[in-house]
């Protein structure tokens, strides 16, 4: 393993253990989204309750507890006295969830660029640096997007509006999943990065228009991108 790649791990697995539930119910939830985030859990896939218990060596309860929060978030369904499965992707919530984003991280990069962010452009530059790395190395895609992520809930943070953060991931299931989908060229890496770098070159030059615009542009998508990704992953969508 590189040492960027390990890097990029520990980081993306500190910023998951702010977010972890103190219960024994935390781990099998955030293990379980991560899987359905990155597809390892497709949609449409069921889940067996006993085959999960089993392993992560847990009683029904905490499953239980944790597959109603994936409930609340959407990513699974769960039908009394039947069965639980993964949700297939909703468009309309992918759009909800895009409008969401858009909104409150207009307003977050407005607030930084108005305010001293010193330090959060020192460590949210290591971060690009870090996922220019990344970029470079073969089949880290999932961690690309992860410290891509990491980026957007530091700018939250330093705003003072983590609880937003986790409002806007709560909401994006769908979205998320989507992303997994998309075939990232080197132009469109080469764009992601750029896109970080304008955002922060406008919060430090204490510019507010152009954070905004910056914002905007970087998140701004195609109007055919969500026609092409499913497409090519039909059963994948509601």
């Amino acid at each position: 393993m590189s040492t960027s790649i390990k890097t990029a791990t520990e980081l993306v697995e500190h910023s998951r253990l702010k977010d972890k539930m103190s219960s024994t119910a935390g781990p099998i939830y955030d293990d379980l989204r991560q899987r359905i985030l990155s597809l390892d859990l497709p949609p449409g896939t069921h889940l067996l309750r006993n085959q999960l218990a089993a392993e992560y060596r847990v009683s029904q309860t905490p499953l239980r507890d944790a597959l109603q929060r994936l409930q609340r978030d959407d990513l699974v369904q769960i039908l009394p006295q039947s069965s639980t499965s993964v949700t297939r992707i909703n468009i309309p919530k992918i759009h909800e969830a895009y409008f969401l984003r858009v909104a409150l991280e207009t307003e977050v990069v407005r607030h930084l660029a108005s305010h001293d962010a010193s330090e959060l452009v020192g460590r949210a530059r290591s971060v690009i640096d870090l996922q220019r790395a990344i970029a470079k190395e073969p089949g880290q895609l999932r961690l690309f997007q992860e410290i891509d992520e990491l980026f957007h809930q530091m700018l939250f943070e330093a705003a003072g509006h983590r609880s937003l953060h986790l409002l806007i991931r709560s909401q994006s299931g769908h979205l998320d999943r989507v992303r997994r989908l998309q075939i990232h060229s080197e132009m469109k890496i080469a764009s992601i990065l750029a896109g970080h770098d304008d955002i922060l070159k406008a919060i430090e030059t204490s510019d507010e228009a152009a954070a905004m615009t910056a914002l905007r542009d970087h998140l701004r998508k195609s109007p055919q991108w969500l026609d092409d990704i499913r497409a090519g992953h039909e059963d994948y969508f509601e």
